[in-house]
């Protein structure tokens, strides 16, 4: 395949859309918008700033510390037309999770948001590479000293250092460990592979005219920067950022700005069917009676009229939210079916940071099935081994972990095929994950059980906000060193108002769980069943984290 590069790709783009919106974020002056020419300017001016006032090498690292905004994309751009490397931050790690990773790829640049402008300065300190810090919003009256996107000089020209598609574009961390960080260096051949391989799925998904997308995750998400950011500005659409998750604000710019497309995470999805069905649960007995057969009977008709016969609840997201792209965990199939019934098709989809990240996503057609992640892209060549674990290879795998060779080859084997650490199959073209092997709790007798499907099954509980399944080894007896199942529950606020004492709720809840657990082989259902007062813990895309959850049952 032939490939263009993404400066041209980006150039065609923003010649044909020159004054439509690209980027916009709301504020409480009012909307800030940036224009596809706004953006290609402030790209040049920043790439230039960079390669004729700072002098930084063609190769060098720059970071950017920033939650999602407009000024992301120009930073981004910047950075590729100076020859850089660019590395997206977690803006909510610590400074010492940070400075773990800034000393593993020594940026000479940080680029850092208002609200990050302390925390750059801390760790410029302990970062001795850091030789520069560009505040990416207007300068602030006590930081004049520090140039921002908006001070430095108004110039557009400069020789822009195109480098080889096997080069390094982007170096994304996939955690903050304090040990020895695990970068993904991911190139210029993996994005614009990636570009190629989406092409005929927005074909098949996207609505066919004027496209708004609503921007939830974090640009440090590789999920968000390829299909969120890239693949949708090269389509010309435009993207809105939000500052707060707060369902009440996020449901005011979709309406406000009559949003059309999402790419999203299950958690966010499963919070706006709580938000909608909140609404409902408002309204009269009659309205509510109605509603329950429209529900009932929807599955039956075309998705058109299912829109209409759901009108009330379509305004409240904006009135043309069409679809969204579901990926980073396994989607629910209550909220999937939630969203299809009323005729918001949910496509899932799935990933890796180090493939890129997008493997497969489902498309409309007959062999569209709401548990499945969809065909896989046409790049990847993939195979299932004796483990039943997903290998793939192809032009969308990563470089290798940054500084990392020996960690690299435990991943990516000598045939060149990645290992995903996924259990998975293939059926009728679709691709299915069943599980991830290192989550895979394995029993006394030799039997294995994955947590997510335990998950699923309890998960179908409405008195259950959040589910976690474990293996936990026991102590003493027979069975020392075992793992044994265990799940933590969360309930839900309307089931815990129900009863007036925790030894009720504690009750209740393991009697929910018995009653689901039937549908599950006895070998699967869990031994222990721990509740818990406050969610989760999460990362920024709101994967449960399994070990710190584990770490908080040993303590206990």
């Amino acid at each position: 395949m032939k490939y263009e590069h993404i400066f041209t790709l980006f150039e065609k783009v923003a010649n044909k859309n020159s004054n439509k919106v690209a980027l916009a974020m709301k504020s409480k002056w009012g909307w800030r918008e940036c224009t596809y020419k706004g953006l290609s300017l402030m790209a040049q001016k920043l790439g230039a700033y960079l390669i004729n006032d700072l002098q930084i090498e063609k190769g060098e690292r720059l970071a950017i510390l920033s939650e999602s905004k407009p000024e992301y994309a120009p930073c981004v751009f910047g950075s590729a037309l100076a020859g850089l490397v660019t590395v997206p931050l977690d803006n909510k790690l610590t400074i010492y999770e940070l400075e773990s990773i800034l000393s593993n790829c020594e940026p000479t640049v940080m680029l850092c948001s208002g609200a990050n402008l302390e925390k750059a300065k801390e760790i410029q300190k302990r970062v001795p590479s850091i030789k520069h810090i560009i505040l990416m919003d207007a300068a602030l009256l006590d930081n004049k000293d520090i140039p921002s996107l908006y001070s430095i000089p108004e110039n557009y020209k400069a020789k822009w250092r195109r480098r080889p598609l096997s080069a390094t574009a982007f170096i994304i961390y996939t955690s903050g460990t304090t040990g020895a960080p695990k970068g993904v260096q991911t190139t210029y051949k993996n994005i614009l592979t990636q570009m190629y391989d989406l092409r005929p799925v927005f074909a098949n998904i996207m609505p066919k005219d004027d496209v708004r997308l609503l921007s939830i995750l974090p640009m440090n998400h590789l999920f968000e920067m390829t299909v969120g950011f890239f693949a949708m500005l090269i389509h010309g659409y435009t993207i809105y950022y939000t500052k707060s998750l707060k369902p009440k604000d996020i449901l005011e710019i979709m309406a406000e700005k009559r949003i059309k497309f999402l790419v999203t995470v299950p958690a966010f999805l499963k919070l706006l069917k709580t938000s909608a069905e909140s609404d409902i649960r408002k309204k009269s007995a009659i309205y509510q009676f109605f509603f329950n057969i429209r529900y009932h009977i929807a599955r039956f008709m075309p998705r058109v009229c299912r829109r209409a016969f759901f009108k009330s609840v379509h305004k409240m997201f904006g009135a043309e939210l069409y679809g969204c792209i579901s990926g980073g965990a396994p989607l629910d199939e209550a909220v999937g079916s939630f969203f299809d019934r009323i005729g918001v098709r949910v496509y899932q989809g799935y990933g890796l940071s180090e493939t890129s990240p997008v493997v497969s996503v489902c498309k409309r057609g007959k062999n569209y099935d709401l548990t499945s992640v969809g065909p896989i892209l046409n790049s990847f060549e993939a195979k299932i081994d004796d483990n039943g674990e997903l290998l793939l290879k192809g032009p969308s795998v990563m470089k290798g972990y940054y500084k990392q060779e020996e960690l690299t080859k435990t991943v990516i084997d000598e045939d060149g095929f990645f290992h995903t650490g996924d259990k998975a199959e293939i059926r009728k073209g679709n691709l299915y994950i069943t599980g991830r092997l290192k989550n895979m709790i394995v029993l006394s007798g030799g039997k294995k059980v994955f947590p997510e499907e335990v998950e699923n099954v309890l998960g179908d509980s409405p008195n259950f906000a959040e589910v976690c399944v474990v293996g936990m080894k026991r102590h003493g007896g027979e069975k020392d060193g075992c793992e044994e199942i265990v799940t933590v529950i969360v309930p839900n606020e309307d089931f815990r108002a129900k009863y007036p004492t925790q030894e009720e709720l504690e009750k209740a809840v393991r009697a929910e769980v018995k009653e689901l657990s039937n549908r599950l082989a006895s070998y699967k259902r869990p031994v222990k069943i721990m509740i818990r007062s406050e969610l989760l813990p999460k990362t920024t895309t709101n994967k449960l984290k399994r070990n710190a959850i584990k770490e908080e049952l040993i303590a206990k």
